[in-house]
């Protein structure tokens, strides 16, 4: 590839981030937005949001594809299957929260899009054997289901959220601590 194809395609790449950045903030303020205000808030022309994306429809699944990604990479940067329970599950928290918090209207587009499904499935059971760990562990009582306190935790990381109270960093300490006394054996993050 030369260096000119390789200039043209990072730009272009450049071009399609700034739209979907756009489109997010833009979107989670009016989900009736125009392409035409999309490509205002990115300081592009209307003609280059449709060149990169055939309708709204086509912009919004990409924008909900690449939430969730970002949502995958998360996950992923916790190394959740080697890293020690308590610091996965804290560092998936915080992880997820930026995302969820940077890219709230493309995640809950993304819940509802057949074609992630898939990514959110596999983060679930990656999920499900983090708990199991956890529990293996002793950070959860031997009483507690690992499935209901999955369920717990992400009903907690969704309204946290939704909140956006503080910063994702102190809030997930905050989360994880008061999902751990709520069905842990008493030992916080502290």
């Amino acid at each position: 590839m030369s260096e000119t194809t390789r200039a043209l395609r990072s730009d272009a790449e450049r071009t399609v981030r700034t739209i979907l950045e756009a489109a997010e903030r833009v979107l989670s303020k009016n989900p009736a937005a125009s392409m035409e205000q999309i490509a205002e808030a990115a300081g592009v022309a209307r003609t280059t949001v449709h060149r990169r994306f055939a309708s709204r429809d086509a912009l919004v699944a990409a924008l909900a594809s690449w939430a969730t990604r970002r949502f995958a990479e998360a996950v992923d940067a916790a190394h959740p299957e080697s890293t020690p329970p308590l610091v996965a599950l804290y560092q998936i928290t915080a992880n997820v929260l930026r995302v969820k918090i940077d890219f709230g209207y493309a995640m809950g587009q993304a819940m509802a899009a057949a074609e992630t499904a898939g990514v959110h499935a596999d983060v679930m059971e990656r999920c499900e054997r983090l708990f199991a760990r956890a529990k293996e562990a002793g950070a959860l009582r031997a009483d507690v289901d690992p499935g209901w306190a999955r369920r717990v935790y992400y009903a907690l990381i969704h309204d946290a959220a939704q909140v956006r109270d503080g910063d994702p960093d102190a809030l997930a300490a905050r989360l994880v601590d008061t999902l751990l006394r709520g069905v842990g054996t008493g030992q916080g993050l502290g």
